[in-house]
């Protein structure tokens, strides 16, 4: 415990500034993944992403954040097998690892996983630092398995949701009319969706528990009250003649423009309560240790607000900063979007990155965006996909996990060196 005990300050303020250097390249690289349809689709400017981000992604934090967390404090290291001493060091290291390629991956404009560089990074430092036994391999099987199944799932889901729009709207006599009739159906889903799992799972650790029957009625009115707010908005958009001549869908696409709004708002709710977790796990970890004197590594403390204040301001923060590259790769480079497109996108992967946070699954925003974008791109056949680019994000997604395992192993000798 002499670690601790010596150097227990000093250890919590570096711990705080490694988790919001994280946290910052989350905001950096992967909130730019969560924006990057509406920006690409031009229904959101750079401006107005920040914006949309800094509340939804802070309330998806903060209000469905907990149960992820959970996973990536204590579901991949065995907690009994390593000391207060070295879960604080390797914890440290996992988090300025992570951060470091996430630093390098978004000057470049790469989206990478950042679930993949964080748990890469803790298997790296117990894998070897520790032993292999204190990874906790059962525990890993099912997050390696969820960046297979996410892209996969969102992929279809969003080629389900762009075919539906094409029947339902883009190729029919009357696009304008019938954009009007069923893009609030769209918008009431998108609010049931996000409301349904919010108020059933993630309000749980902030001690709202609410039943099945009751989370269900309030889904249902929160879907509701989004649709009537988006009839209101609908109603002012008027078919425009000039634009439809050089594009036969403008006035539709406009239509989608402000659905887009909604699915942005629940796509960085999405995000916000998956991935704040890549972050501020490492950190609660880190935080549970120290405060309880090195006595409880395995314990499950209830997770401070301050630390998912600090998790959600850097993210916020690295949006502002960095964000627009990965907006670009995301956004313009992979295949052309339009809010049509954009938001079958994003739904989709709205959906499956809510879902997966309610059952406690890290999944990968990156991937399952990717996919989904992938699948709005196969809607209309592999010649609207820009083969190179997606080459060179599965290169980068490949590299990620060893990258951040490597870099999480050189700084944990670093800094078991300077403390041990």
């Amino acid at each position: 415990m002499s670690l601790i005990a010596d150097y227990g300050l000093v250890l919590l303020l570096l711990a705080c500034l490694f988790g919001f250097f994280m946290a910052w390249g989350v905001g950096a690289n992967d909130v730019a993944n969560a924006m990057g349809t509406s920006v690409g689709s031009q229904a959101l400017t750079i401006k107005q992403a920040i914006l949309v981000a800094m509340v939804f992604e802070f309330a998806g934090a903060y209000l469905a954040g907990g149960q992820v967390t959970e996973t990536i404090k204590s579901g991949i290291v065995d907690a009994n097998l390593i000391t207060p001493d070295l879960m604080v060091l390797g914890m440290m290291s996992a988090l300025l690892a992570a951060g470091t390629w996430l630093l390098i991956a978004s000057t470049r404009g790469w989206p990478v996983s950042t679930t993949h560089s964080i748990v890469g990074a803790v298997i790296g430092f117990a894998a070897v630092g520790v032993s292999v036994d204190a990874v906790n391999w059962a525990g890993v099987g099912p997050i390696v398995a969820s960046w297979v199944i996410s892209p996969v799932l969102s992929g279809t889901v969003a080629f389900g949701l762009f075919v539906s729009v094409q029947k339902l709207i883009i190729d029919t006599d009357e696009p304008f009319l019938n954009a009007k009739r069923f893009v609030p159906l769209y918008m009431f889903l998108t609010g049931f969706m996000v409301s349904l799992v919010t108020v059933t799972k993630g309000l749980k650790h902030i001690g709202l528990h609410l039943s099945g029957a009751e989370g269900l009625v309030i889904a249902l009115g929160v879907g509701a009250l989004v649709m009537l707010l988006g009839i209101v908005l609908l109603s002012r958009i008027k078919i425009d003649v000039e634009a439809d001549k050089g594009f036969h869908y403008a006035s539709v696409e406009k239509v989608f423009a402000v659905l887009m709004i909604f699915t942005a708002c629940s796509m960085a709710f999405a995000h916000g309560s998956n991935d704040v977790a890549n972050a501020v796990g490492p950190l609660a970890a880190i935080v549970g240790v120290i405060q309880s004197g090195g006595e409880a590594v395995g314990a499950k403390a209830a997770l401070p607000a301050w630390v998912l204040l600090l998790g959600a301001i850097g993210i916020v923060i690295g949006l502002a900063t960095y964000g627009y590259k990965v907006i670009a790769t995301i956004g313009k480079q992979i295949t052309e979007l339009t809010p049509s497109r954009g938001f079958a996108a994003e739904l989709a992967t709205a959906t499956t990155v809510v879902g997966a946070s309610a059952i406690g699954l890290p999944v990968s925003t990156t991937h399952t965006l990717v996919g989904a974008v992938l699948g709005v791109g196969l809607a209309r056949g592999i010649g609207a996909l820009n083969l190179g680019v997606i080459g060179k994000i599965f290169m980068s997604w490949l590299i990620t996990l060893p990258v951040g395992a490597a870099l999480a192993i050189v700084f944990f000798y670093v800094l078991r060196g300077i403390f041990l």
